[in-house]
């Protein structure tokens, strides 16, 4: 069984370093980043979402863990932010480790995440997902997300 744990401040550090680094290893992918770039840039974004870190407000952290194996297998954070009046969820990491993946501990931590919002007075659940992300677009989709804007980009250096 897949299960949400809130998070201990003493693992916050650990957490939020591997995600800076896979974050920035997407943005890097998305080639508009050198990798010090990318690096910068998820750190930059991380501090501006949880400027406070585990103490910020409104930010939530959780460890996944597989209670039947009892062991940890990623983390999920989210923020609640208020839009035109709405009060929405952001899931700003959803990260299953390596080992864990493609055995359905994502699709059931989202699905145990959509209560813990509720509760909390969020209309909604928002997130974005890199373009090169094709199986997390697949995942998203079947839970019922739909797409709410989509950025383009052209790469001019091989145009005469």
């Amino acid at each position: 069984m897949t299960a949400l744990v809130p998070m201990q401040a003493e693992s916050y550090d650990r957490y939020i370093q591997s995600a800076e680094t896979d974050y920035a290893g997407d943005l890097l992918a998305t080639g508009l980043y050198s990798e010090e770039q990318a690096y910068e840039k998820a750190c930059a974004d991380f501090m501006a979402t949880a400027p406070q870190g585990y103490a910020t407000p409104d930010n939530y952290f959780f460890v996944i863990r597989d209670d039947e194996q009892d062991h940890e297998i990623g983390f999920l954070w989210f923020c609640i932010r208020e839009q035109y009046d709405i009060r929405i969820a952001f899931v700003c990491v959803i990260r299953i480790l390596t080992e864990w993946r493609r055995q359905g501990h994502a699709t059931r931590a989202l699905k145990a995440l959509e209560p813990e919002i509720k509760a909390l007075g969020a209309s909604g659940i928002e997130l974005h997902v890199f373009a090169h992300n094709l199986g997390a677009q697949k995942l998203y989709a079947k839970l019922g997300y739909g797409q709410t804007s989509i950025y383009m980009n052209k790469r001019l250096e091989d145009v005469i």
